[in-house]
């Protein structure tokens, strides 16, 4: 919660001018600061930054809740909870569909989908809740330039052609879907640091990035010394802060991985460890015990990413056209697979039946 603007603690409007005069922003920026610094930039006695550091503690501080509360409003109002995929048997298995509060990640060798999925989310949470969208803006960050405008109504006058029955209706969901092309680690994280106003004066409901694998394996050759170390705090830091931004406005933010490919003798290109949750069902010669031979791959940016994101769905081949969607790492959710294809409508389950759990996936 340390993330938190102090604009949001409630503070006065002329001392967060003159505080933000000293780089002083967040709630991070304050605490961190001794009494007598803080006495200085304020101007304020001893007495008064006691009180502004309760004040602005206590603004930030996680706030205790109970099981039963969090049971309890969830049942009052389940929209909040999540945003719905349309596809049944997947938001079935979810509880809802994508979690608000949580990163979701989409993981899938190129050509599966990743993109197609994230534009047909995008039109999901600009709908009304009553059909199961979060009735609000998106932010889209695109570090890939593969996001498609076109596409982006295409999908939406395919997939609900009763609801958005007018060219005004399209336009007007085009219009609450903002999109920054970002192509460097440094900018992603300036992006996602600047978010927080943003969610609020644009009413926010959805945050996307496609893709995170894309501008951390551009930037960082694991190869070279210190690189991955540098690499896992980028991971980790914008882990926080995009996992404070969900928990703090309560929306879903989505993420796509990229692969990488096993070698023989255990190492990986391009990740550190892993789990299971991070296999994908691609391997050549993969014996059915789970072991690892040469061609197998695996989720890119490893064990500490890994750790980080909250629910992973791994899109793969199955046959053509048809491809697998699994649900490979959830807190609500046990492992199942559904078979999808890609249609001018998006993402089309085609057997509601869960498939038999992958030899790589049974652990």
């Amino acid at each position: 919660m340390a993330p938190k603007k102090l604009r949001r603690a409630r503070l006065s409007q002329e001392l967060c001018e003159r505080l933000s005069r000293y780089q002083i922003t967040t709630c991070q920026d304050f605490l961190c600061l001794s009494l007598l610094d803080l006495m200085k930039v304020t101007g304020q006695s001893y007495r008064n930054v006691q009180k502004l550091l309760c004040k602005v503690s206590l603004a930030c501080a996680p706030k205790m809740q109970t099981a039963y509360e969090m049971k309890v409003r969830r049942a009052v109002n389940p929209s909040s909870a999540f945003l719905s995929t349309s596809l049944h048997g997947l938001d079935k298995v979810l509880h809802g569909g994508v979690p608000c509060g949580s990163l979701t990640e989409i993981t899938s060798p190129p050509g599966c989908g990743k993109t197609q999925f994230c534009i047909m989310m995008s039109v999901l949470a600009t709908l009304p809740v009553s059909m199961g969208g979060l009735d609000g803006a998106v932010i889209y960050i695109d570090t890939e330039s593969a996001f498609s405008a076109e596409r982006l109504v295409e999908i939406a006058g395919n997939r609900f052609p009763a609801y958005f029955d007018s060219d005004e209706k399209l336009f007007s969901m085009t219009r609450s879907i903002y999109l920054y092309r970002e192509l460097t680690c440094g900018s992603v994280l300036k992006r996602i640091k600047s978010l927080e106003e943003e969610i609020i004066s644009k009413k926010v409901k959805l945050i996307i990035i496609d893709s995170v694998a894309s501008v951390v394996r551009k930037e960082f050759d694991t190869k070279l010394q210190g690189n991955l170390t540098e690499r896992s705090n980028f991971l980790a830091r914008g882990a926080s802060l995009l996992k404070y931004l969900a928990e703090e406005f309560s929306i879903p933010v989505i993420l796509t991985n990229q692969i990488t490919t096993w070698l023989s003798n255990g190492l990986a290109i391009q990740a550190d460890l892993v789990s299971p949750a991070d296999d994908l069902c691609l391997s050549e010669g993969a014996s059915g015990g789970g072991k690892r031979e040469s061609g197998s791959v695996t989720a890119a940016l490893g064990n500490t990413w890994s750790h980080s994101v909250n629910t992973r769905l791994i899109l793969q081949y199955h046959d053509l056209p048809t491809r697998q969607i699994l649900v490979a790492k959830s807190p609500v959710a046990p492992f199942s697979a559904f078979f999808y294809t890609v249609e001018k409508s998006g993402f089309v389950l085609q057997d509601p039946v869960r498939c038999p759990v992958p030899p790589l996936l049974q652990r």
